[in-house]
């Protein structure tokens, strides 16, 4: 079955780095084109990257525009979301998606504070 298994979230400082992988399995990685998404409390679920099948094509939200930089890794079978100068409002749960089979992972949590 299709998995999504993501990792590397934790508390940073604002000004600060993480990288995020989303481990896929139970499908052909190579095939699907992969997303990132994430929730902030009380807010919707909003789409934050776009990587295509080859990772030749990717597309940003405007707030992480120029900090975050979406990537795969296809023998891999891992996405990565690379987020630099973090900020507050960066805080929320992190979820990879894949659209062709409507799944999700469970999420990992990102917290940006002083």
């Amino acid at each position: 079955q299709v998995k999504l298994v993501e990792s590397g979230g934790g508390l940073v400082q604002p000004g600060g780095s993480l990288r995020l992988s989303c481990a896929a399995s139970g499908f052909i990685f190579s095939n699907a084109a992969m997303y990132w998404y994430r929730q902030a409390p009380g807010k919707e679920r909003e789409l934050v990257a776009f990587i295509s099948t080859t990772g030749r094509n990717t597309n940003y939200t405007d707030s992480v525009k120029g900090r975050f930089t979406i990537s795969r890794d296809n023998p891999k079978n891992t996405v990565y979301l690379q987020m630099n100068n973090l900020k507050p409002e960066d805080t929320a749960v992190y979820y990879c998606y894949v659209s062709r089979f409507f799944s999700w992972g469970q999420g990992t949590q990102v917290t940006v504070s002083s």
